[in-house]
Parts: structure tokens; sequence; C-alpha cells
């Protein structure tokens, strides 16, 4: 079975993004020296098994979503999560805006 480097890091990108974390955060949180995340991410550097657990459990996820982009059920937990960081980044402004559009899609009905 093959391995896409590249979508490797995309999806590693993607996950830490998701929970408004940093490079430096990840490499602190998953024991890494400076810059190697940024090779992972940009696939100029492929983690080695132990490199790839550590990152699973620093960006809560699976191997198998990693590594070939398996969904995986998400908690509302991990939801709520996800949601406060980056309500927590939202102006006033924006607020008031994501507010309006909740509201919007409650009423749609949308499932």
């Amino acid at each position: 079975m093959y391995v896409d480097y590249k979508a490797l890091g995309q999806r590693i990108a993607m996950r830490r993004k998701e929970l408004g974390l940093k490079q430096s955060e990840v490499n602190e949180a998953a024991g890494l020296s400076d810059k190697y995340l940024s090779n992972i991410e940009r696939a100029t550097s492929v983690p080695s098994i132990d490199v790839l657990m550590k990152l699973c459990d620093v960006l809560k996820t699976s191997p198998d979503y990693l590594l070939l982009g398996t969904t995986q059920k998400v908690s509302s937990e991990d939801y709520i999560k996800v949601f406060t960081s980056r309500l927590e980044k939202m102006s006033p402004k924006q607020r008031e805006m994501l507010l309006s559009f909740m509201e919007w899609l409650v009423e749609k009905d949308i499932k």
C-alpha cells in the first residue's frame, strides 16, 4: 500500500488548524524539534510511526485518518472544542454574524 505523504501532511495541517493550534504548539506538545512539523506538513520529512502516534494524540485523531483520509465520527465534545476555539478568535461583529447564520440554519431545518 502506498502512503501519499503530501496528502498526509495536508491532513495534519488541516486538523491542526481545525483545533486552532500553531505548528510550534503541536511540536511542543508532541515533543518534536522546531520545524519538524512544518517539514512533515510539506512532505519534505516522513514521520516515524512513533511520531505519527504522538501527532494523533495531540491532534485528537486516528492514524487511519492521517494516513488514509478515512472519516471518523466526531464527538459533540470535539465539535464544541473546535467551535469554542474559533469563537474566541472572532470579533464581536463576527460573533453577531455567526449567531444570525446559526439561527438561519435552525429555521431552515437543514439535515
